[in-house]
Order: structure tokens, then C-alpha cells, then sequence
């Protein structure tokens, strides 16, 4: 009976460091902050919007004009030392490049590449700060992210011209996505768990 419960025990604190273990990958893997809270609301979105849409345009125009033809740069800053993502795609290459320090051979790397100087990124991060925003991604549609909630992110798709009747129902499923108007699209992108679809509250 009492190598039963030995192994019993055992099984338990086995399942148990498991378990601590797989919380850990998560964490780290999605860099889920436990001490987090910030959280925002669709509203906290459409209101940066209201307030910020000088700032937006101007972002998205300048990012327009530094990133080379047939090139996608998704960046994203976590502060002023770190990137949560620097990826960088092209006709020749298409690259991920997760959680790297701003301050780092990969990122210079990746400034040649892309013809810019220190000068470049730091305007760069200095209009993101003035939008109260985090990313962008260029392209068509341009995509700013705004905030980071919890696990989710919210964004806004900015288009160069009025979004097509076709395109507008893609973009208004009242679930990942909600068209503001001609021109915008506000986007919710759900983390590894939680809501997928733009919070209720």
C-alpha cells in the first residue's frame, strides 16, 4: 500500500512540474506578461483614432517613403531597447526576427538592407509615439497597431483608397474586423487564448 501512494505521489509531482513547465513555454513563447494590466477597449481605439489621425497619416506616409519597392517591413517596439519583431520581406528574401534587442548586429543588418540609418529608425519610433502606437506594417493596406491588450492587439488598416463593395464585406465581420469608414478598418488579433473577436467590454 505504501509504494502505491509513493507512486502516487510521484505521478502527481511529475504532472505538476509538467504542468509549471508548459505555463512557462506559454509565457515565454507568446510573451504573455502575468504582471500586465493594460487592457483596452474598441472605444480607447476609435478614440486615439479621433485624436491621432494627423499623427496616423503622417506615420503611414513616412514609412511609405522610406521602405524600398516591393519590400514588407513589420516592425513592432516593445520600448525604446528592445523590438518585440523586426521582419523584413522582399523578392529576395523573407526574414522573422522575434523579441532582439534595437541595439544589435541583426538590426543593423536589417537597416542596410533596407537603405536606413539609426536617424531613420529613431524618427521612425519618435512618430510611433506620437500616434500612441506600437507597429506598422506597410503595404495595402497599411496597418498600424495601436495597443497591445492582455494576450490580444488592436490596429488600424488604413487604405490608400476607398475600400471596394467587395472588400468591405471581407472587412466588417464584426469580428476581427470593423469598418470605421471608407478608408479605415479597425482590427482585433486574439492571442493564444482569450477572445478572438473584438472584446465586448
Amino acid at each position: 500500500m505504501n509504494n502505491v501512494l509513493k507512486w502516487g505521489f510521484r505521478l502527481l509531482g511529475a504532472g505538476f512540474l509538467v504542468f509549471v513547465g508548459y505555463m512557462l513555454f506559454t509565457a515565454l513563447t507568446f510573451s504573455f506578461d502575468f504582471d500586465s494590466d493594460k487592457h483596452y477597449t474598441t472605444q480607447d481605439l476609435i478614440d486615439n483614432y479621433q485624436a491621432k489621425t494627423k499623427e496616423l497619416n503622417e506615420l503611414k506616409a513616412y514609412v511609405n517613403s522610406i521602405v524600398p519597392a516591393n519590400t514588407i517591413v513589420d516592425i513592432e517596439f516593445e520600448d525604446n531597447k528592445n523590438l518585440r519583431f523586426f521582419h523584413v520581406a522582399n523578392n529576395h528574401t523573407s526574414g522573422d526576427n522575434w523579441n532582439i534587442k534595437i541595439n544589435n548586429k541583426k538590426v543593423d543588418s536589417l537597416l542596410s538592407m533596407l537603405g536606413w540609418t539609426r536617424q531613420t529608425f529613431k524618427l521612425l519610433k519618435q512618430k510611433l509615439d506620437a500616434a500612441n502606437c506600437i507597429s506598422v506594417k506597410s503595404g495595402e493596406p497599411f496597418t498600424i497597431g495601436f495597443q497591445r491588450s492582455g494576450m490580444g492587439k488592436y490596429y488600424y488598416n488604413l487604405f490608400t483608397k476607398p475600400i471596394s463593395k467587395e472588400n468591405r464585406n471581407n472587412y466588417n465581420d464584426s469580428c476581427t474586423y470593423i469598418t470605421y469608414n471608407d478608408t479605415l478598418v479597425l482590427e482585433y488579433g486574439g492571442g493564444a487564448v482569450g477572445p478572438q473577436c473584438f472584446p465586448t467590454k
